[in-house]
């Protein structure tokens, strides 16, 4: 939650919270408006772990089946689906090539074996990081908090209420969290979390606080 990518990351999520967060904390109080942010972020990281232990079980299942039956076809569609470096990719590509010049080498059923425990081997060790997670909540915190509150997107002077525009970044994240594409490296279901462990913190304090907007 306390680092970035980059100077662009940081920017736009810092600036994120300068405009939408101050606004929350001045209607929460200091207290409340950190135990949100911090139990959003931590919400994001829990959702984001659950989803890649899901998708870690599916890379191996995949390997366990080609281990069971090692086929060039098959390997080749475990390297689409999971590398997005251009130059390994093609040179993954390359050794499919060669594999199917001469199907029955136990060498290439061996070869191919390791490459797909790298790939697995860099999954897992892929780390997650920035405050992404936590910025999604306060944005569907203002979202609920201010329904009718129209904002002006940058770059398109069209106004849009606060409530449609959470509503459509969540859609769109869900969207392409969904389509997990290949050399997608954002965190889809992070912000995700973040975002429903806001929603359910908000209605817990609602129904359990005397004062509460």
């Amino acid at each position: 939650m306390f680092t970035q990518e980059g100077l662009t990351h940081l920017f736009f999520n810092m600036f994120a919270v300068f405009m939408f967060g101050r606004i929350l904390e001045s209607v929460w109080g200091t207290k409340r408006f950190i135990i949100y942010y911090f139990v959003t972020g931590l919400g994001a990281a829990a959702l984001h772990s659950l989803v890649s232990l899901y998708g870690l079980h599916n890379m191996q299942e995949q390997f366990y089946a080609f281990q069971s039956t090692p086929d060039a076809g098959v390997f080749a569609e475990f390297v689409r689906s999971h590398v997005s470096n251009p130059k390994l990719l093609s040179e993954l590509m390359q050794f499919v090539d060669a594999w199917n010049a001469a199907p029955a080498s136990a060498q290439f059923a061996g070869q191919a074996e390791y490459y797909m425990q790298g790939i697995i081997q860099v999954y897992t060790n892929a780390p997650a990081f920035g405050a992404s997670g936590a910025v999604f909540g306060i944005l569907l915190a203002f979202g609920m908090l201010f329904p009718n509150t129209e904002l002006y997107l940058m770059f398109i002077p069209i106004p849009i209420k606060a409530k449609y525009f959470v509503l459509l970044y969540g859609a769109a994240e869900l969207f392409f969290g969904l389509q997990n594409s290949v050399g997608d490296n954002v965190a889809h279901f992070a912000h995700l979390g973040g975002m429903l462990f806001g929603f359910f913190l908000i209605l817990y304090w609602r129904k359990h606080s005397k004062k509460f907007y």
